[in-house]
């Protein structure tokens, strides 16, 4: 398979700290440092979020600015896609950094359980998040916690809500959500294979589940995501060093399914966005 495969990194998240694992960067000085790091080792998208100086997840426009222009400045090329995610901020709060233009943006189109919470999305926010990044000309990578996600994403690609083709994330092994299940998976597969033929489809598991789902979605011909923001070991008993770290276990299982590992140029083109 000669396809080449994007490998993102989430490089943080809301949940994780430096408690669970040293390596989670917070700052965004390490920020910068370890997605630079990640860059190197073959991820082409940095999936941010940012915190604040204590540690708990924060929507602050002025923070994502600061970690948007330097990743600018020490990552060129690579595709950034800021978090519009419900443990940032209340309602349109978390689309407040859309104005800076990022490549890209996580959209959830609908709500689901979380581990201890339930994480809304009620329709009308849907609809102000993603008129915000077809005014700002953000590309959405909707985060599909459930099949009617990604049905619904789909019909707002079709009625010219969401610019078509849409990217449309997997994500399994969410507690109370949809679980790492391979015949759920393969069913995913192939509703966008045949509803969305044009579209780039990409999958991320959560915790233990993150290198099975990998190699899913690398045998099955899509895009994978990785990071600290969804799992902080290497395996039961160690931890990831770094982002980096957890990138090259990904780039060698592309290496294993002789998938290329997509450039910043490649991603680009697959998704549609300006060099």
């Amino acid at each position: 398979m000669t396809k080449p495969c994007i490998i993102c990194v989430a490089i943080t998240g809301s949940v994780p700290r430096k408690s669970d694992n040293p390596a989670v960067p917070t700052t965004v000085t390490e920020q910068i440092e370890s997605t630079h790091a990640a860059f190197e080792a073959g991820a082409s998208i940095a999936h941010c979020h940012v915190r604040n100086d204590d540690e708990t997840p924060t929507a602050d426009p002025e923070r994502f600015a600061a970690l948007l222009e330097g990743l600018r400045s020490h990552c060129p090329g690579m595709i950034v896609q800021l978090s519009t995610g419900g443990r940032s901020g209340a309602g349109r709060e978390r689309g407040g950094m859309l104005s800076l233009r990022p490549d890209m943006a996580s959209l959830s189109v609908g709500s689901n359980n979380f581990p201890t919470r339930v994480y809304e999305n009620s329709p009308d926010l849907v609809a102000w998040l993603a008129e915000e990044m077809l005014k700002y000309d953000v590309k959405p990578e909707v985060e599909a916690f459930d099949l009617s996600h990604i049905l619904q994403a789909l019909n707002m690609a079709k009625d010219g809500r969401l610019k078509a083709p849409p990217y449309i994330q997997f994500v399994m092994g969410v507690k109370n959500a949809m679980p790492a299940d391979k015949a759920v998976f393969d069913f995913y597969v192939e509703t966008m294979r045949s509803r969305a033929p044009d579209a780039q489809w990409c999958a991320a598991g959560i915790g233990a589940t993150q290198a099975t789902v990998n190699e899913w979605a690398i045998a099955a011909g899509g895009h994978t995501r990785t990071g600290l923001e969804d799992n902080i070991r290497l395996d039961k008993q160690t931890l990831a060093p770094s982002n980096a770290a957890l990138v090259e276990r990904t780039v060698a299982i592309c290496e294993k399914y002789e998938r290329p590992v997509a450039t910043w140029q490649q991603a680009r083109d697959l998704l549609g966005l300006a060099a």
